[in-house]
């Protein structure tokens, strides 16, 4: 199974947070050289970030997904308080 880098971040947290919802949308998703930069200072610049891979079958999807994230994220606009 070929898989295919969808998503890369410095933040470990991000790169979960991305591959839970992958999974939440019914897609295979795994999150890379995640221990690897946790546990040598950097690690994830030498290598480019921590990635979020899913099988190329569901690449188009994924990305959907990824890009909906986005739309979904409160603006700054909704932090302020109403009068």
């Amino acid at each position: 199974m070929e898989l295919v880098t969808v998503f890369r971040s410095f933040n470990p947290s991000e790169a979960q947070l991305i591959r839970s919802r992958l999974e939440a949308a019914g897609l295979s998703a795994m999150v890379t050289h995640e221990g690897s930069a946790l546990a040598m200072e950097g690690y994830a610049m030498a290598v480019g970030g921590i990635r979020v891979q899913v099988p190329a079958d569901q690449v188009e999807q994924a990305r959907q997904v990824i890009d909906s994230k986005d739309q979904d994220a409160p603006s700054a606009a909704d932090d302020t308080p109403q009068p």
